[in-house]
């Protein structure tokens, strides 16, 4: 340890790291982010896949109260030029057919608002099971949204945390947006910290690259590495913090996208979306988005158990699931359309293991609980996982990451 330490210690580079050491830098304290891995954004991670393709983090959801709508550049409401299509096993839905669905989907999300939140429960003890299209629904809302089945999340984190439009793509996408505001910062790569002890008056942090320390410190890494203990703390963290880790677990969706071989677009717009109907004894089936910015890919998720369950068998049987799912749609167009294809790794990758949180019944409170100072403000915890609101996404770790700070 060598040169001045830095006020404040900022654990991770992602979204909530890079709002608080900028929250930091406007406040005149000085402090270190150190990253344990090759690049920033964490869990918001653009490449190039013939155009822009975000990972992880693809849009910013109710954008007329995210804060990252602030900074955003060329972008679109998803929603105004979005049009959604329904695969009922032989053919698309009709208009009629998909008007139908959604007011099921509607009445559905009325049931979960209106029900009471005492006792908490799982969702699908609160939601609607008799209808044709509920099976479908709840598969959507559980693990293509909110990544993992309805039945382990709690109804109050649900409606807590349940957010609205506008949905914004931006075009640079949302990794590269994040990547753009923090330009400038202390930030160390391949910075992997294994120990902190917080024990006073201030904290230090270890890894296999020396030690550093400060006066206080931010932990913002995923409640995955968390719970997986890859970080040893000194003293042990407060058993009311780590039951909060323990009732705040990672779900997993995982990314999926192809590039278009030659011309052929599947009689699919730009920005359109594509899903297929639950049916009794089939696989879960997936969702995709075509062509976007009329790019030539496509890009889709599979989430919760049947995400889990591929990411352990690796990314050829996630490929081989997908290009299924999209033959189901499409038959042999798609695979003879679609070629090159990107899975993401989000489950595997021990730097974030999952993708978001969501909380089991009961646990909606330990979203504040993990967000509580500890050791007389030396040490805190930011990121999706902390924030009662936007949780799962940027903006919750965003809005974490500053009141961190």
């Amino acid at each position: 340890m060598h040169g001045p330490d830095p006020d404040v210690l900022i654990i991770g580079a992602g979204c909530a790291g890079i709002a608080a050491a900028r929250a930091l830098r406007e406040r005149g304290q000085s402090c270190v982010v150190l990253e344990a891995g090759g690049r920033i954004g964490g869990r918001a991670d653009t490449t190039r896949f013939g155009a822009a393709l975000d990972l992880g983090a693809t849009w910013l959801h109710q954008a007329d109260d995210n804060p990252l709508t602030a900074f955003v550049g060329e972008h679109l409401d998803h929603d105004t030029v979005r049009e959604r299509h329904l695969h009922l096993g032989e053919r698309f839905a009709t208009g009629a057919e998909f008007a139908d669905y959604w007011r099921a989907h509607g009445a559905f999300e009325a049931a979960l608002e209106a029900a009471p939140l005492v006792p908490d429960r799982s969702v699908m003890e609160a939601a609607p099971q008799a209808g044709p299209w509920d099976a479908t629904i709840a598969h959507w809302l559980g693990s293509q949204i909110n990544a993992a089945e309805l039945t382990g999340i709690s109804l109050e984190d649900y409606v807590r945390t349940d957010l609205d439009g506008p949905n914004l793509l931006p075009r640079e996408g949302v990794g590269g947006l994040v990547a753009r505001l923090a330009e400038g910062l202390p930030i160390r790569l391949n910075h992997a910290v294994t120990h902190l002890d917080w024990t006073g008056p201030g904290v230090v942090a270890r890894g296999d690259w020396g030690g550093l320390r400060a006066g206080r410190a931010i932990v913002t890494v995923s409640n995955g590495v968390l719970a997986a203990g890859s970080i040893a703390f000194t003293p042990e963290l407060p058993e009311a913090t780590r039951a909060a880790i323990a009732g705040l677990p990672m779900g997993l969706l995982t990314k999926i996208a192809f590039r278009a071989r030659g011309a052929d677009r599947l009689g699919i717009a730009p920005f359109h979306s594509a899903r297929r109907a639950v049916t009794p004894g089939a696989e879960p089936p997936m969702s995709w988005v075509f062509w976007p910015f009329g790019a030539d890919h496509v890009f889709g998720f599979v989430g919760g158990a049947r995400a889990w369950e591929l990411s352990r068998l690796g990314p050829a049987a996630t490929e081989a699931a997908a290009r299924a799912d999209l033959a189901a749609m499409f038959g042999a167009r798609a695979e003879a359309a679609l070629g090159e294809c990107l899975v993401t790794n989000w489950g595997e990758n021990p730097l974030f293991r999952g993708s978001y949180t969501h909380a089991r019944p009961g646990h909606h409170a330990s979203r504040a609980a993990l967000a509580a100072p500890l050791g007389e403000g030396r040490l805190r915890f930011a990121g999706e996982a902390c924030h009662a609101r936007f949780a799962g996404t940027v903006a919750g770790a965003w809005l974490s990451g500053e009141s961190a700070a």
